[in-house]
């Protein structure tokens, strides 16, 4: 474990917080790879000592720091470096197994429920059906490797889809059956984002703390007739993944 950035100090008469200023050095310790990805940064006790302070304006920069998921912390371990986030463009179709397998790494879905309910309305407004129709509803946690990333919980129209069953979507992609069992191509979606906090059941299956950072990403796709054929609402780690656009 290596200590501060040389020449760094906190400036006591400075209008800046002094846990801003820590805060802002730790990410420099990390920008500059001082401490690497997966790497422990100093204690909080270390990090008292090294710049004479308290322990709360230690502790207010860690934590800010672990909500923009730059740091991450294992209780009884300390806190370390976040690894790398997945990048995705915008300019195309979210592919999760299209990303982990370009980084090298193996995806793998763990379907957790698959069933037939009767269409919400918010869900029924999306996929242009009356409330009440029946969908199926596929719920998923996506996996990198080992890892959790996402939530993801997709609605089909049943109409659509009659005699859809869960075993093929454990060998194959939604997508994939929709076009190879059913002869409907998805060729547009629209995808809507939005930064949230993960809640205690979320914290669970996606095994990072209450309140950490994550994105909530709404999907509707369509087909080439342009009618909806799913609804997916996702909830993505935000220590482990972020999105571009390009701007020409």
């Amino acid at each position: 474990m290596k200590g501060k950035v040389l020449g760094k100090v906190l400036d006591n008469t400075s209008v800046i917080p002094l846990y801003y200023q820590l805060q802002e050095i730790l990410k420099e310790n990390i920008e500059s790879r001082v401490w690497r990805p997966e790497e422990a940064i100093p204690s909080e006790n270390q990090l008292m000592k090294d710049y004479n302070i308290s322990r709360n304006t230690v502790i207010k920069a860690i934590e800010n720091l672990v909500q923009e998921g730059v740091l991450i912390r294992i209780q009884g371990k300390g806190t370390f470096v976040s690894k790398p986030k997945f990048e995705q463009s915008l300019s195309g179709f979210y592919s999760f197994s299209k990303i982990m397998k370009e980084s090298g790494i193996e995806p793998r879905d763990e379907i957790t429920s698959f069933k037939v309910v009767s269409a919400k309305y918010s869900v029924a407004e999306h996929l242009q059906i009356e409330e009440g129709d029946p969908v199926i509803e596929l719920r998923r946690i996506r996996y990198a490797d080992n890892e959790p990333m996402i939530l993801e919980t997709s609605y089909v129209p049943e109409q659509y889809f009659p005699g859809l069953k869960r075993e093929p979507l454990e060998q194959s992609s939604l997508y994939d059956l929709m076009q190879n069992e059913y002869g409907i191509y998805v060729i547009k979606a629209k995808e809507i984002f939005e930064p949230v906090l993960i809640r205690e059941y979320e914290s669970k299956l996606l095994q990072v703390e209450v309140g950490f950072p994550a994105l909530l990403l709404d999907r509707i796709a369509y087909d080439s007739t342009e009618k909806p054929v799913e609804f997916c609402r996702s909830i993505v780690r935000g220590d482990r993944c972020r999105f571009y656009t390009e701007l020409l």
